[in-house]
């Protein structure tokens, strides 16, 4: 059944005060002073990641990027609340949770560079690879989830997509098939009200949430500028599917500050005064301030949160400026697990190419 709030969970207010709300505080009552800084330190980080990989793609070092600015409380709040052995299928825009889930800032860029197919080891750090392909994780999630069911493993898996992948064909499918045989699964959706130009209101006309109750699959709508929000939502929701209590989905209610890619100009289509409204939500200005409200900020630990980014962030510069290009035939590698004889073929098309030699 649909969560019976009314409105999105929220348990800090924009300005730092808390909510009263039993059930949900209850998710998070262990969460204190040092995971609050932690969280805290994350989202910092994060937007420092954003900041620089955009930085980085303005001045020809990277051919593109997908900013996350905004959406860190969603990004940080979810990924707190995952265990080492829960399988993450991201979209493109989860730098965020890439690093909560330990992948290092070196590993970030190489895709966004185009010197490889890929970023990180998938198997290593439980995460996939950023996903072009829109809404194809959701089925991907699905799938991995099930098959870990059927072997008795006791974790859950998380797609993350945004509100425009939720009009996508996959997204319903896998929505569809998670519901028939309860795949233990999480559908986060951070509704970040732009799916590029188009405004959530034509990608539905209900709230995104209300799509899963037509399945059967329990849903909630939670602020999604509130990490300490998230973080029990998603924690409740990926108890029911360790559990068996099957697929859950979460409506993370966000907003994207920054553009859709580097390729995109949101001036185009938003308002200034749109942008100043969801500014004054900021998910880290929020949590900063129910730390000081509580008397868990001081002027130590705000320079630990500055050093730790430029850290990150110069440690991110320094290694995408390093990377070296690729030879161009190892365009062809790893396209397939076994030989293929189409792959050898353009291989050897391309190879004679490279030479000055006509196919």
């Amino acid at each position: 059944m649909p969560d019976k709030n009314t409105y999105p969970v929220q348990l800090v207010q924009p300005d730092g005060r808390r909510v009263f709300d039993r059930a949900h505080s209850a998710l998070v009552e262990d969460v204190g002073r040092d995971r609050l800084r932690a969280m805290y330190l994350d989202m910092v980080v994060a937007r420092r990641i954003d900041t620089e990989a955009t930085a980085l793609q303005r001045q020809g070092q990277l051919g593109l990027w997908p900013p996350l600015l905004g959406q860190e409380a969603a990004q940080i709040g979810s990924a707190h609340a995952l265990l080492p052995d829960d399988y993450v299928f991201c979209s493109y825009r989860e730098a965020g949770v890439a690093y909560c889930r330990g992948v290092p800032p070196e590993q970030i860029t190489p895709l966004w560079r185009g010197i490889a197919h890929s970023c990180w080891d998938a198997d290593e750090y439980k995460m996939t690879n950023p996903a072009i392909v829109v809404g194809a994780q959701g089925l991907h999630a699905t799938g991995y989830a099930y098959a870990a069911h059927l072997e008795g493993a006791e974790i859950a898996t998380i797609a993350y997509f945004g509100d425009g992948a939720t009009s996508q064909g996959d997204i319903a499918e896998a929505l569809g098939f998670a519901a028939s045989w309860s795949a233990p699964v999480v559908f986060f959706c951070q509704n970040n009200h732009w799916a590029i130009s188009a405004p959530v209101r034509v990608q539905s006309a209900t709230p995104i949430a209300q799509r899963a109750v037509g399945y059967g699959i329990p849903s909630v709508q939670v602020d999604g500028n509130d990490a300490l929000a998230v973080l029990a939502v998603t924690r409740q929701a990926l108890a029911r599917a360790r559990s068996g209590g099957g697929p859950s989905f979460i409506e993370a209610i966000t907003y994207r500050m920054g553009p859709h890619t580097t390729s995109d100009d949101p001036t185009r289509y938003r308002t200034a005064a749109e942008l100043e409204l969801w500014r004054q939500r900021d998910p880290i200005d929020r949590l900063r301030r129910l730390l000081e409200r509580e008397g868990l900020w001081d002027s130590d630990f705000e320079q630990e949160a500055a050093v730790k980014s430029d850290e990150v962030a110069a440690r991110l510069r320094s290694a995408t400026l390093a990377m070296a290009d690729p030879d161009p035939m190892e365009l062809f590698d790893h396209v397939y697990a076994t030989p293929h004889r189409l792959i050898e073929a353009e291989r050897g098309e391309y190879a004679a190419y490279l030479e000055g030699v006509r196919p």
